[in-house]
């Protein structure tokens, strides 16, 4: 039986704020600007830090919705990020345009428990335009420009590795 096809993956450097798409042959296809936890890396729950670790994309949300939209618990809200619906919500944490929901492959480090990165709801996601990438300043997910994040949604499949280091 021939091998599988070699998949795409992806690799996070937390402390280089990037987010680097590998092609199935381990070469560099995109590098982006990202944003992650401004507590810094952390695996617990309630910490509000980016879990280190071997990941997998268990969903991607928001295909063909316009970029922009608002979604709530992994729903759109009907809402399209404007700068008047910033302000009606000043502490609103933004989730926008697309979602690409983590699930650990580590027991104990990121998986079950109270480690685990599907549980604590850890996405890479849309973020207002205003917000800067490659500062560290998310609540514990990877936040991706909406043009970007749009165009990562439509290269990978779900089930993409997702490595998060240090």
């Amino acid at each position: 039986m021939p091998p599988e096809p070699a998949a795409p993956a992806l690799r996070i450097d937390i402390f280089a704020q990037t987010l680097e798409l590998i092609g199935a042959d381990g070469s560099l296809q995109r590098r982006y600007r990202v944003s992650t936890a401004a507590n810094g890396p952390g695996e617990q729950s309630g910490s509000h830090c980016t879990p280190r670790g071997r990941h997998y994309i268990r969903a991607k949300i928001g295909a063909g919705v316009p970029a922009g939209t608002a979604f709530r618990g992994r729903r759109p809200t009907g809402e399209i990020w404007s700068p008047q619906l910033a302000a009606q919500n000043p502490q609103r944490d933004w989730i926008l345009s697309r979602i690409l929901w983590l699930c650990g492959l580590e027991p104990g480090r990121n998986r079950h428990g109270t480690v685990d990165s599907q549980r604590r709801y850890i996405y890479i996601h849309g973020t207002p335009d205003t917000e800067p990438m490659g500062v560290p300043r998310s609540i514990g997910c990877i936040r991706m420009t909406n043009r970007d994040v749009i165009e990562l949604f439509d290269l990978v499949p779900a089930g993409t590795r997702v490595d998060i280091c240090t």
